[in-house]
Protein backbone atom coordinates (compact mmCIF):
# COMPACT_ATOMS: atom_id res chain seq x y z
CA UNK A 1 0.00 0.00 0.00
CA UNK A 2 1.14 3.63 -0.88
CA UNK A 3 0.67 6.96 -0.81
CA UNK A 4 -1.52 8.57 -2.84
CA UNK A 5 0.40 11.23 -5.13
CA UNK A 6 -0.39 14.64 -5.75
CA UNK A 7 -1.82 14.08 -9.14
CA UNK A 8 -4.34 11.21 -8.09
CA UNK A 9 -8.05 12.44 -7.23
CA UNK A 10 -9.86 13.10 -3.68
CA UNK A 11 -12.25 10.84 -4.74
CA UNK A 12 -13.54 8.38 -8.00
CA UNK A 13 -17.31 8.61 -8.13
CA UNK A 14 -18.89 8.74 -4.76
CA UNK A 15 -15.75 7.24 -3.42
CA UNK A 16 -12.96 8.66 -0.77
CA UNK A 17 -9.54 7.42 -2.35
CA UNK A 18 -7.75 6.79 0.95
CA UNK A 19 -4.11 4.81 -0.51
CA UNK A 20 -2.67 3.59 -3.61
CA UNK A 21 -2.92 -0.15 -3.68
CA UNK A 22 -1.27 -1.32 -7.09
CA UNK A 23 -0.65 -0.67 -10.61
CA UNK A 24 -0.37 -2.37 -14.06
CA UNK A 25 -0.67 -1.85 -18.03
CA UNK A 26 -4.53 -1.18 -17.65
CA UNK A 27 -5.21 1.01 -14.63
CA UNK A 28 -4.60 1.98 -11.29
CA UNK A 29 -6.11 0.58 -8.63
CA UNK A 30 -7.13 2.28 -5.13
CA UNK A 31 -8.02 1.85 -1.95
CA UNK A 32 -11.07 3.75 -1.03
CA UNK A 33 -14.24 4.03 1.23
CA UNK A 34 -17.58 4.40 0.05
CA UNK A 35 -20.39 6.21 1.08
CA UNK A 36 -21.67 3.88 3.41
CA UNK A 37 -18.21 3.53 5.27
CA UNK A 38 -17.44 0.11 3.26
CA UNK A 39 -13.70 -0.63 2.04
CA UNK A 40 -13.51 -1.07 -1.91
CA UNK A 41 -10.58 -1.81 -4.11
CA UNK A 42 -10.84 0.81 -7.09
CA UNK A 43 -9.72 0.10 -10.35
CA UNK A 44 -9.54 3.36 -12.72
CA UNK A 45 -8.48 2.01 -16.54
CA UNK A 46 -5.62 4.31 -17.67
CA UNK A 47 -6.38 7.87 -19.43
CA UNK A 48 -3.78 6.55 -22.66
CA UNK A 49 -6.08 3.52 -23.64
CA UNK A 50 -9.66 4.69 -22.72
CA UNK A 51 -10.05 5.26 -26.90
CA UNK A 52 -8.78 1.91 -27.71
CA UNK A 53 -12.17 -0.18 -28.57
CA UNK A 54 -10.60 -3.39 -27.18
CA UNK A 55 -9.27 -2.16 -23.77
CA UNK A 56 -12.84 -0.70 -23.23
CA UNK A 57 -14.22 -4.27 -24.45
CA UNK A 58 -12.66 -6.06 -21.63
CA UNK A 59 -12.99 -3.43 -19.40
CA UNK A 60 -16.97 -3.64 -20.02
CA UNK A 61 -16.25 -7.39 -20.25
CA UNK A 62 -14.26 -7.93 -16.44
CA UNK A 63 -17.76 -5.13 -15.10
CA UNK A 64 -20.28 -7.97 -16.63
CA UNK A 65 -18.84 -11.16 -15.59
CA UNK A 66 -18.06 -9.49 -12.03
CA UNK A 67 -22.16 -8.70 -11.97
CA UNK A 68 -22.77 -12.14 -12.86
CA UNK A 69 -20.53 -14.06 -11.21
CA UNK A 70 -22.03 -13.78 -7.52
CA UNK A 71 -19.90 -16.36 -5.39
CA UNK A 72 -18.21 -16.69 -2.24
CA UNK A 73 -14.76 -17.34 -4.29
CA UNK A 74 -14.80 -13.66 -5.82
CA UNK A 75 -14.44 -10.15 -4.56
CA UNK A 76 -18.13 -8.84 -5.31
CA UNK A 77 -18.88 -5.77 -7.76
CA UNK A 78 -19.88 -2.77 -5.91
CA UNK A 79 -20.29 -0.09 -8.17
CA UNK A 80 -18.65 0.94 -11.81
CA UNK A 81 -18.73 3.95 -14.20
CA UNK A 82 -18.98 2.76 -17.86
CA UNK A 83 -20.28 5.86 -19.90
CA UNK A 84 -17.57 7.88 -20.07
CA UNK A 85 -14.02 8.50 -19.02
CA UNK A 86 -12.75 7.91 -15.93
CA UNK A 87 -13.86 4.38 -16.69
CA UNK A 88 -13.60 2.70 -12.93
CA UNK A 89 -15.10 -0.38 -11.32
CA UNK A 90 -15.18 -0.85 -7.61
CA UNK A 91 -15.20 -4.22 -5.59
CA UNK A 92 -15.48 -5.29 -1.95
CA UNK A 93 -11.49 -4.85 -0.60
CA UNK A 94 -10.33 -8.36 0.77
CA UNK A 95 -7.64 -8.36 3.23
CA UNK A 96 -5.03 -10.54 2.60
CA UNK A 97 -2.12 -11.22 0.26
CA UNK A 98 -1.87 -12.38 -2.92
CA UNK A 99 -0.58 -16.21 -2.90
CA UNK A 100 2.49 -14.78 -5.52
CA UNK A 101 3.37 -11.93 -2.63
CA UNK A 102 2.98 -14.73 0.43
CA UNK A 103 5.15 -17.53 -1.41
CA UNK A 104 7.60 -15.11 -2.47
CA UNK A 105 7.44 -13.57 1.75
CA UNK A 106 6.70 -16.77 2.89
CA UNK A 107 8.48 -19.58 1.05
CA UNK A 108 6.81 -22.49 -0.78
CA UNK A 109 3.77 -24.18 0.65
CA UNK A 110 3.85 -27.63 2.23
CA UNK A 111 2.19 -30.51 0.69
CA UNK A 112 -0.58 -30.86 3.26
CA UNK A 113 -1.29 -27.04 3.11
CA UNK A 114 -1.00 -27.43 -0.46
CA UNK A 115 -3.62 -29.90 -1.06
CA UNK A 116 -6.51 -27.67 0.87
CA UNK A 117 -5.34 -25.06 -1.34
CA UNK A 118 -5.76 -27.34 -4.41
CA UNK A 119 -9.03 -28.13 -3.49
CA UNK A 120 -10.32 -24.70 -2.20
CA UNK A 121 -9.29 -22.86 -5.60
CA UNK A 122 -10.58 -26.21 -7.58
CA UNK A 123 -14.10 -25.27 -5.70
CA UNK A 124 -13.58 -21.16 -6.49
CA UNK A 125 -12.98 -22.41 -10.13
CA UNK A 126 -15.91 -24.53 -10.53
CA UNK A 127 -18.15 -22.67 -8.85
CA UNK A 128 -17.00 -19.54 -11.27
CA UNK A 129 -17.65 -21.99 -14.11
CA UNK A 130 -21.32 -22.89 -12.33
CA UNK A 131 -21.73 -19.13 -14.02
CA UNK A 132 -20.73 -20.33 -17.54
CA UNK A 133 -17.78 -18.34 -17.30
CA UNK A 134 -13.97 -19.49 -17.75
CA UNK A 135 -11.50 -17.10 -15.90
CA UNK A 136 -8.55 -17.24 -18.51
CA UNK A 137 -5.69 -16.24 -16.21
CA UNK A 138 -6.01 -17.85 -13.40
CA UNK A 139 -2.38 -17.37 -11.98
CA UNK A 140 -0.47 -16.44 -7.98
CA UNK A 141 -1.01 -12.83 -8.68
CA UNK A 142 -5.07 -13.33 -9.38
CA UNK A 143 -4.84 -15.14 -5.94
CA UNK A 144 -6.18 -13.29 -2.76
CA UNK A 145 -5.47 -15.29 0.34
CA UNK A 146 -8.08 -14.07 2.81
CA UNK A 147 -8.52 -15.71 6.01
CA UNK A 148 -11.98 -17.59 5.18
CA UNK A 149 -9.97 -18.83 2.23
CA UNK A 150 -8.81 -18.28 -1.23
CA UNK A 151 -10.52 -15.21 -3.59
CA UNK A 152 -10.23 -15.08 -7.26
CA UNK A 153 -9.89 -12.09 -8.79
CA UNK A 154 -9.30 -10.17 -12.61
CA UNK A 155 -11.79 -11.59 -15.03
CA UNK A 156 -10.90 -8.78 -17.11
CA UNK A 157 -10.15 -11.85 -19.94
CA UNK A 158 -12.62 -13.76 -18.78
CA UNK A 159 -14.90 -15.28 -21.12
CA UNK A 160 -18.90 -16.98 -20.84
CA UNK A 161 -20.03 -19.55 -23.11
CA UNK A 162 -21.79 -17.48 -25.86
CA UNK A 163 -18.11 -14.89 -26.17
CA UNK A 164 -16.04 -14.00 -28.68
CA UNK A 165 -12.88 -13.80 -28.34
CA UNK A 166 -11.52 -9.60 -27.79
CA UNK A 167 -8.14 -10.54 -29.52
CA UNK A 168 -6.97 -9.83 -32.80
CA UNK A 169 -6.55 -13.04 -35.00
CA UNK A 170 -3.24 -14.16 -33.82
CA UNK A 171 -3.09 -13.17 -30.42
CA UNK A 172 -3.02 -14.89 -27.27
CA UNK A 173 -4.36 -13.59 -24.15
CA UNK A 174 -3.29 -14.74 -20.48
CA UNK A 175 0.21 -15.10 -18.99
CA UNK A 176 3.57 -17.20 -19.88
CA UNK A 177 3.70 -19.88 -17.61
CA UNK A 178 -0.19 -20.34 -16.36
CA UNK A 179 -1.05 -20.18 -20.05
CA UNK A 180 -2.59 -24.10 -21.85
CA UNK A 181 -1.02 -25.18 -24.89
CA UNK A 182 -4.24 -24.82 -26.48
CA UNK A 183 -4.74 -21.33 -25.78
CA UNK A 184 -1.61 -20.66 -27.25
CA UNK A 185 -1.51 -22.04 -30.07
CA UNK A 186 -5.29 -21.63 -31.52
CA UNK A 187 -7.20 -19.77 -28.62
CA UNK A 188 -9.00 -22.47 -27.44
CA UNK A 189 -9.73 -21.01 -24.00
CA UNK A 190 -12.08 -23.63 -22.21
CA UNK A 191 -12.68 -24.98 -18.77
CA UNK A 192 -9.55 -27.22 -18.94
CA UNK A 193 -7.63 -24.33 -20.07
CA UNK A 194 -8.44 -23.33 -16.74
CA UNK A 195 -7.45 -26.40 -14.65
CA UNK A 196 -4.14 -26.40 -16.45
CA UNK A 197 -3.47 -22.65 -14.52
CA UNK A 198 -4.99 -24.32 -11.38
CA UNK A 199 -1.51 -27.25 -11.71
CA UNK A 200 0.60 -24.21 -12.89
CA UNK A 201 -0.20 -22.39 -9.94
CA UNK A 202 0.12 -24.87 -7.49
CA UNK A 203 3.05 -25.74 -8.78
CA UNK A 204 4.66 -22.14 -8.42
CA UNK A 205 2.81 -22.83 -4.82
CA UNK A 206 5.02 -25.98 -3.52
CA UNK A 207 8.05 -25.12 -5.35
CA UNK A 208 8.01 -21.23 -5.09
CA UNK A 209 9.66 -21.33 -8.73
CA UNK A 210 7.93 -20.21 -11.58
CA UNK A 211 6.10 -23.65 -13.50
CA UNK A 212 8.08 -23.39 -16.74
CA UNK A 213 10.77 -21.51 -15.60
CA UNK A 214 12.60 -18.13 -16.50
CA UNK A 215 13.16 -16.37 -19.43
CA UNK A 216 11.73 -14.99 -22.28
CA UNK A 217 7.94 -14.94 -23.15
CA UNK A 218 8.64 -17.29 -26.36
CA UNK A 219 11.43 -19.33 -24.53
CA UNK A 220 8.58 -19.93 -21.61
CA UNK A 221 5.91 -20.68 -24.16
CA UNK A 222 7.97 -23.53 -26.15
CA UNK A 223 8.37 -25.15 -22.69
CA UNK A 224 4.45 -25.06 -22.14
CA UNK A 225 3.98 -26.69 -25.72
CA UNK A 226 6.87 -29.21 -25.11
CA UNK A 227 8.33 -29.94 -21.72
CA UNK A 228 7.02 -31.01 -18.55
CA UNK A 229 6.42 -28.72 -15.52
CA UNK A 230 8.76 -28.27 -12.89
CA UNK A 231 7.66 -30.39 -10.03
CA UNK A 232 11.27 -31.36 -8.53
CA UNK A 233 11.19 -31.92 -4.59
CA UNK A 234 7.26 -31.98 -4.34
CA UNK A 235 5.71 -35.09 -2.40
CA UNK A 236 5.26 -37.55 -5.64
CA UNK A 237 1.34 -38.14 -5.27
CA UNK A 238 0.86 -34.22 -5.31
CA UNK A 239 2.99 -34.29 -8.09
CA UNK A 240 1.08 -36.42 -9.83
CA UNK A 241 -1.83 -34.51 -9.52
CA UNK A 242 0.00 -31.43 -10.75
CA UNK A 243 0.99 -33.22 -13.80
CA UNK A 244 -2.12 -34.50 -14.67
CA UNK A 245 -4.22 -30.89 -14.21
CA UNK A 246 -1.63 -29.86 -17.10
CA UNK A 247 -1.28 -32.57 -19.76
CA UNK A 248 -0.50 -30.98 -22.91
CA UNK A 249 -3.95 -32.62 -24.10
CA UNK A 250 -6.83 -31.12 -22.67
CA UNK A 251 -8.73 -34.14 -22.79
CA UNK A 252 -6.30 -35.91 -20.68
CA UNK A 253 -7.31 -33.42 -18.03
CA UNK A 254 -9.05 -34.17 -14.43
CA UNK A 255 -11.94 -32.48 -14.05
CA UNK A 256 -12.14 -29.72 -11.17
CA UNK A 257 -14.82 -32.41 -8.90
CA UNK A 258 -11.65 -35.48 -9.47
CA UNK A 259 -8.90 -32.82 -8.55
CA UNK A 260 -10.91 -31.83 -5.41
CA UNK A 261 -11.83 -35.52 -4.49
CA UNK A 262 -8.22 -35.88 -5.24
CA UNK A 263 -7.39 -33.70 -2.85
CA UNK A 264 -9.29 -35.88 0.13
CA UNK A 265 -8.91 -32.81 2.44
CA UNK A 266 -10.28 -33.58 6.37
CA UNK A 267 -10.45 -30.28 7.62
CA UNK A 268 -10.58 -26.58 6.39
CA UNK A 269 -8.02 -24.31 4.93
CA UNK A 270 -9.21 -21.44 7.40
CA UNK A 271 -7.73 -23.95 9.60
CA UNK A 272 -4.57 -24.68 8.18
CA UNK A 273 -2.07 -23.65 10.37
CA UNK A 274 0.34 -22.87 7.46
CA UNK A 275 -2.63 -20.83 6.38
CA UNK A 276 -2.88 -18.84 8.98
CA UNK A 277 0.47 -17.55 9.27
CA UNK A 278 0.27 -16.90 5.43
CA UNK A 279 -2.17 -14.54 6.02
CA UNK A 280 -2.05 -13.24 9.69
CA UNK A 281 0.65 -10.66 8.60
CA UNK A 282 -1.98 -8.66 6.41
CA UNK A 283 -0.63 -4.93 6.20
CA UNK A 284 -2.90 -3.00 8.20
CA UNK A 285 -5.47 -0.55 6.17
CA UNK A 286 -7.00 2.49 7.37
CA UNK A 287 -10.58 2.32 7.63
CA UNK A 288 -11.43 6.18 7.17
CA UNK A 289 -10.05 9.71 5.94
CA UNK A 290 -9.07 10.25 9.41
CA UNK A 291 -6.71 7.06 9.64
CA UNK A 292 -5.27 7.70 6.23
CA UNK A 293 -4.30 11.21 6.79
CA UNK A 294 -2.47 10.05 10.21
CA UNK A 295 -0.95 7.08 8.63
CA UNK A 296 0.33 9.74 5.87
CA UNK A 297 -1.30 8.30 3.38
CA UNK A 298 -2.86 11.56 1.71
CA UNK A 299 -1.09 14.20 0.51
CA UNK A 300 -0.76 17.70 2.17
CA UNK A 301 -3.61 19.84 1.65
CA UNK A 302 -6.30 17.45 1.76
CA UNK A 303 -8.68 16.34 4.12
CA UNK A 304 -11.04 17.22 6.44
CA UNK A 305 -9.73 16.22 9.59
CA UNK A 306 -9.85 18.31 12.68
CA UNK A 307 -6.02 18.57 13.74
CA UNK A 308 -6.76 18.21 17.24
CA UNK A 309 -7.25 14.41 15.92
CA UNK A 310 -4.43 14.42 14.46
CA UNK A 311 -0.66 14.29 17.01
CA UNK A 312 1.49 15.86 14.56
CA UNK A 313 -0.83 18.10 13.37
CA UNK A 314 -0.88 21.78 13.35
CA UNK A 315 -3.57 23.98 14.96
CA UNK A 316 -6.57 24.69 13.45
CA UNK A 317 -8.18 22.50 9.77
CA UNK A 318 -6.37 20.62 7.52
CA UNK A 319 -7.83 22.05 3.77
CA UNK A 320 -11.11 20.39 2.82
CA UNK A 321 -11.51 17.77 0.23
CA UNK A 322 -11.26 18.35 -3.50
CA UNK A 323 -14.64 18.35 -5.55
CA UNK A 324 -16.27 15.20 -5.86
CA UNK A 325 -16.63 15.23 -9.95
CA UNK A 326 -14.73 12.40 -11.10
CA UNK A 327 -11.40 13.10 -12.45
CA UNK A 328 -8.57 10.96 -14.30
CA UNK A 329 -5.52 9.41 -13.24
CA UNK A 330 -3.44 11.79 -15.38
CA UNK A 331 -0.29 9.08 -16.37
CA UNK A 332 2.38 9.06 -18.32
CA UNK A 333 1.63 9.45 -22.27
CA UNK A 334 2.81 5.83 -23.58
CA UNK A 335 2.63 4.69 -26.71
CA UNK A 336 -1.04 3.15 -27.74
CA UNK A 337 0.44 0.28 -30.04
CA UNK A 338 2.89 -1.18 -28.68
CA UNK A 339 0.77 -1.12 -25.09
CA UNK A 340 -0.54 -4.17 -26.38
CA UNK A 341 2.50 -5.72 -27.66
CA UNK A 342 4.85 -6.59 -24.78
CA UNK A 343 8.19 -8.20 -25.28
CA UNK A 344 8.41 -9.99 -27.90
CA UNK A 345 4.89 -9.52 -30.29
CA UNK A 346 5.28 -12.76 -32.52
CA UNK A 347 7.06 -15.90 -31.34
CA UNK A 348 7.39 -19.35 -33.16
CA UNK A 349 7.21 -22.16 -31.53
CA UNK A 350 9.87 -23.88 -32.45
CA UNK A 351 9.27 -27.89 -33.10
CA UNK A 352 6.03 -27.28 -34.48
CA UNK A 353 6.24 -24.71 -37.26
CA UNK A 354 2.98 -22.99 -35.61
CA UNK A 355 3.18 -19.37 -35.02
CA UNK A 356 1.91 -18.15 -31.34
CA UNK A 357 1.69 -14.39 -31.28
CA UNK A 358 1.95 -14.02 -27.34
CA UNK A 359 0.71 -10.43 -25.73
CA UNK A 360 0.47 -9.34 -22.75
CA UNK A 361 -3.61 -7.47 -22.79
CA UNK A 362 -3.19 -6.11 -18.63
CA UNK A 363 0.49 -5.64 -19.48
CA UNK A 364 -1.52 -5.46 -17.14
CA UNK A 365 -1.37 -4.84 -18.89
CA UNK A 366 -3.61 -4.21 -15.06
CA UNK A 367 -5.48 -7.00 -13.99
CA UNK A 368 -6.97 -5.77 -10.53
CA UNK A 369 -4.36 -5.93 -7.97
CA UNK A 370 -1.98 -7.44 -10.12
CA UNK A 371 1.11 -7.94 -7.95
CA UNK A 372 2.75 -10.73 -9.08
CA UNK A 373 5.86 -12.37 -7.39
CA UNK A 374 7.89 -9.73 -6.20
CA UNK A 375 11.26 -11.05 -7.96
CA UNK A 376 14.56 -10.41 -6.13
CA UNK A 377 16.68 -7.54 -7.41
CA UNK A 378 19.80 -8.02 -9.64
CA UNK A 379 22.88 -8.66 -7.47
CA UNK A 380 25.67 -5.90 -7.10
CA UNK A 381 27.95 -8.33 -8.74
CA UNK A 382 26.11 -7.94 -11.96
CA UNK A 383 25.52 -4.27 -12.30
CA UNK A 384 27.95 -0.94 -12.27
CA UNK A 385 27.69 1.58 -9.67
CA UNK A 386 28.19 4.38 -12.26
CA UNK A 387 27.57 3.75 -16.05
CA UNK A 388 29.39 4.83 -18.69
CA UNK A 389 28.17 7.66 -20.65
CA UNK A 390 28.12 6.12 -24.25
CA UNK A 391 28.45 2.29 -25.30
CA UNK A 392 30.59 1.90 -28.40
CA UNK A 393 29.57 0.66 -31.44
CA UNK A 394 32.40 -2.17 -31.43
CA UNK A 395 30.82 -5.38 -32.33
CA UNK A 396 28.75 -7.23 -35.30
CA UNK A 397 24.71 -7.40 -34.68
CA UNK A 398 22.88 -9.62 -36.27
CA UNK A 399 19.54 -8.86 -34.47
CA UNK A 400 16.91 -7.57 -37.00
CA UNK A 401 13.30 -6.50 -36.88
CA UNK A 402 10.83 -7.14 -39.70
CA UNK A 403 7.56 -6.31 -39.85
CA UNK A 404 4.80 -8.84 -40.02
CA UNK A 405 3.48 -10.20 -43.25
CA UNK A 406 0.43 -10.76 -41.38
CA UNK A 407 -1.72 -7.90 -42.91
CA UNK A 408 -3.55 -7.41 -39.73
CA UNK A 409 -0.45 -7.56 -37.51
CA UNK A 410 1.53 -5.12 -40.09
CA UNK A 411 -1.71 -2.75 -39.93
CA UNK A 412 -0.70 -2.02 -36.69
CA UNK A 413 3.32 -2.00 -37.08
CA UNK A 414 3.79 -5.23 -35.19
CA UNK A 415 6.90 -7.40 -36.10
CA UNK A 416 9.39 -9.68 -35.00
CA UNK A 417 12.82 -10.10 -34.30
CA UNK A 418 15.34 -12.29 -34.79
CA UNK A 419 17.50 -12.11 -31.74
CA UNK A 420 21.08 -13.93 -31.69
CA UNK A 421 22.66 -14.28 -28.39
CA UNK A 422 20.09 -12.51 -26.11
CA UNK A 423 19.82 -13.08 -22.30
CA UNK A 424 17.07 -12.88 -19.75
CA UNK A 425 16.81 -9.78 -17.48
CA UNK A 426 16.39 -10.40 -13.62
CA UNK A 427 12.50 -9.22 -13.96
CA UNK A 428 9.67 -8.95 -16.98
CA UNK A 429 10.99 -7.02 -19.03
CA UNK A 430 8.35 -4.46 -21.01
CA UNK A 431 8.86 -2.66 -23.97
CA UNK A 432 7.48 -0.72 -27.47
CA UNK A 433 7.89 1.61 -29.67
CA UNK A 434 5.68 3.71 -31.76
CA UNK A 435 5.72 7.32 -34.11
CA UNK A 436 6.38 10.15 -31.47
CA UNK A 437 4.20 12.25 -33.50
CA UNK A 438 1.20 10.22 -34.32
CA UNK A 439 1.09 6.79 -31.98
CA UNK A 440 -1.71 5.39 -34.09
CA UNK A 441 0.57 4.93 -37.10
CA UNK A 442 1.72 1.83 -38.10
CA UNK A 443 4.83 3.40 -39.43
CA UNK A 444 7.09 6.11 -38.07
CA UNK A 445 7.31 9.26 -40.37
CA UNK A 446 10.19 11.44 -38.46
CA UNK A 447 10.98 10.33 -34.48
CA UNK A 448 10.28 6.85 -32.87
CA UNK A 449 9.39 7.18 -29.54
CA UNK A 450 10.96 3.78 -27.63
CA UNK A 451 9.80 2.52 -23.71
CA UNK A 452 11.16 0.62 -21.63
CA UNK A 453 9.88 -0.76 -17.97
CA UNK A 454 10.44 -3.45 -15.04
CA UNK A 455 7.26 -4.50 -14.63
CA UNK A 456 6.27 -4.46 -11.13
CA UNK A 457 9.55 -2.46 -10.23
CA UNK A 458 6.71 -0.66 -8.49
CA UNK A 459 5.90 -2.64 -5.80
CA UNK A 460 9.44 -2.86 -4.37
CA UNK A 461 9.48 -1.06 -0.68
CA UNK A 462 12.79 0.64 -2.02
CA UNK A 463 15.21 1.74 -5.16
CA UNK A 464 16.27 -1.32 -6.43
CA UNK A 465 20.09 -1.90 -7.38
CA UNK A 466 20.50 0.12 -10.44
CA UNK A 467 20.51 -1.98 -13.51
CA UNK A 468 21.55 0.26 -16.50
CA UNK A 469 19.94 -0.17 -20.19
CA UNK A 470 20.55 1.29 -23.43
CA UNK A 471 18.93 1.35 -26.39
CA UNK A 472 20.43 0.89 -29.69
CA UNK A 473 18.71 1.34 -32.94
CA UNK A 474 19.83 0.50 -36.13
CA UNK A 475 18.89 1.52 -39.77
CA UNK A 476 18.60 -1.53 -42.45
CA UNK A 477 21.14 -0.48 -43.94
CA UNK A 478 25.05 0.02 -43.27
CA UNK A 479 25.38 3.92 -43.87
CA UNK A 480 28.04 6.39 -45.13
CA UNK A 481 28.85 8.36 -42.49
CA UNK A 482 29.71 11.33 -45.16
CA UNK A 483 26.43 11.39 -46.80
CA UNK A 484 24.15 9.91 -44.07
CA UNK A 485 22.08 7.76 -46.32
CA UNK A 486 22.76 4.05 -47.26
CA UNK A 487 25.64 3.06 -49.70
CA UNK A 488 25.16 3.29 -53.23
CA UNK A 489 25.72 -0.44 -53.69
CA UNK A 490 23.26 -1.35 -50.18
CA UNK A 491 24.60 -3.88 -47.60
CA UNK A 492 22.61 -5.29 -44.50
CA UNK A 493 23.66 -3.42 -41.66
CA UNK A 494 25.65 -5.40 -39.33
CA UNK A 495 26.39 -3.01 -36.25
CA UNK A 496 24.53 -2.05 -33.11
CA UNK A 497 24.25 1.80 -34.91
CA UNK A 498 23.07 4.49 -33.07
CA UNK A 499 22.66 4.55 -28.84
CA UNK A 500 21.33 5.94 -26.44
CA UNK A 501 22.68 7.12 -22.92
CA UNK A 502 22.92 4.18 -20.72
CA UNK A 503 20.25 5.05 -18.14
CA UNK A 504 19.01 3.09 -14.61
CA UNK A 505 15.43 1.19 -15.15
CA UNK A 506 14.41 1.69 -12.24
CA UNK A 507 14.38 5.42 -12.37
CA UNK A 508 10.73 5.61 -12.16
CA UNK A 509 10.83 2.42 -9.65
CA UNK A 510 8.08 3.88 -7.40
CA UNK A 511 5.24 4.70 -9.89
CA UNK A 512 6.11 1.64 -12.21
CA UNK A 513 6.95 4.52 -14.97
CA UNK A 514 9.19 3.64 -18.25
CA UNK A 515 11.84 5.25 -19.50
CA UNK A 516 11.30 7.02 -22.46
CA UNK A 517 13.88 7.65 -25.51
CA UNK A 518 12.91 9.66 -28.50
CA UNK A 519 15.24 8.68 -32.23
CA UNK A 520 16.90 10.41 -33.40
CA UNK A 521 17.10 13.42 -30.97
CA UNK A 522 18.80 10.70 -27.92
CA UNK A 523 21.29 8.62 -30.12
CA UNK A 524 24.34 9.27 -31.72
CA UNK A 525 27.02 6.28 -32.49
CA UNK A 526 30.14 6.08 -30.35
CA UNK A 527 33.32 4.50 -31.97
CA UNK A 528 36.38 3.25 -29.94
CA UNK A 529 39.06 6.50 -30.40
CA UNK A 530 36.60 9.16 -29.55
CA UNK A 531 34.83 9.34 -32.72
CA UNK A 532 30.96 10.18 -32.69
CA UNK A 533 28.71 10.33 -35.23
CA UNK A 534 25.49 11.68 -34.91
CA UNK A 535 22.14 9.53 -35.91
CA UNK A 536 20.47 9.83 -39.14
CA UNK A 537 17.19 10.85 -40.06
CA UNK A 538 14.66 7.56 -40.36
CA UNK A 539 13.42 9.37 -43.91
CA UNK A 540 17.06 8.51 -44.66
CA UNK A 541 16.94 5.01 -45.13
CA UNK A 542 13.11 3.64 -45.44
CA UNK A 543 12.32 -0.37 -44.14
CA UNK A 544 12.55 -2.12 -40.97
CA UNK A 545 14.50 -0.54 -38.38
CA UNK A 546 15.57 -2.74 -35.31
CA UNK A 547 15.73 -1.19 -32.05
CA UNK A 548 17.82 -3.86 -29.35
CA UNK A 549 17.91 -3.15 -25.44
CA UNK A 550 21.05 -3.73 -23.87
CA UNK A 551 22.06 -4.12 -20.23
CA UNK A 552 25.21 -2.13 -19.67
CA UNK A 553 27.23 -4.00 -16.81
CA UNK A 554 30.42 -1.98 -16.81
CA UNK A 555 32.80 0.03 -19.20
CA UNK A 556 31.44 0.51 -22.71
CA UNK A 557 32.18 -2.27 -24.47
CA UNK A 558 30.60 -4.31 -21.43
CA UNK A 559 26.99 -5.15 -22.34
CA UNK A 560 24.74 -7.69 -23.63
CA UNK A 561 21.33 -7.82 -25.26
CA UNK A 562 18.11 -8.18 -23.54
CA UNK A 563 15.80 -7.52 -25.80
CA UNK A 564 14.10 -6.55 -29.40
CA UNK A 565 11.69 -4.67 -31.52
CA UNK A 566 11.33 -1.87 -34.39
CA UNK A 567 9.55 -0.29 -36.33
CA UNK A 568 8.54 0.63 -40.01
CA UNK A 569 9.89 3.33 -41.69
CA UNK A 570 7.32 4.58 -44.66
CA UNK A 571 4.71 2.61 -46.08
CA UNK A 572 3.65 -0.72 -44.73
Amino acid sequence: MDALKEQDPARIGGHTLLARLGAGGMGQVYLGRSPGGRLVAIKVIRDEIVDHPEALARFRREVATARAVRSAYTANLIDASLEAAPYWLATEYVAGPTLAAAVGERGAVPAESARRLFAALAEALASVHGHGVTHRDLKPQNVILSPQGPLLIDFGIARGVTDTALTQTGFTPGTPGYTAPEVLISDQAGPAADVFALGATLSYAVTGRPPFGHGPTYGVSYRVVHEDIDVAGVEPELARLIRECVAKDPAERPGLDAVIARCAVSSGLAEDPFYVRLVGDVEAVPQDLHAAVAAGLIPPGRGAVPSAQLPTAGPGYVPTLAPSAPTAVPEARRPRRTAWVVAMAVAVVVGTGTAVALRTLGDDGSQGKDQGPIPSSPSASAVSSKPPEYILNDRISRDYWTLSTDSDLASHGIGQCRQIGAVSPPEELQYGVDDAGDPESPTVAERARIIFRFKYAELKEKPPTPYYVAVAVKPPHEIDADTGKPFEVMMESKNIGYSSKPVDIYTHWKDGGYVELTYPDDFESHYAGGDVVPAIPVANDPGDWTAVLYHVKGGPSDYESIGCTGFRVGSS
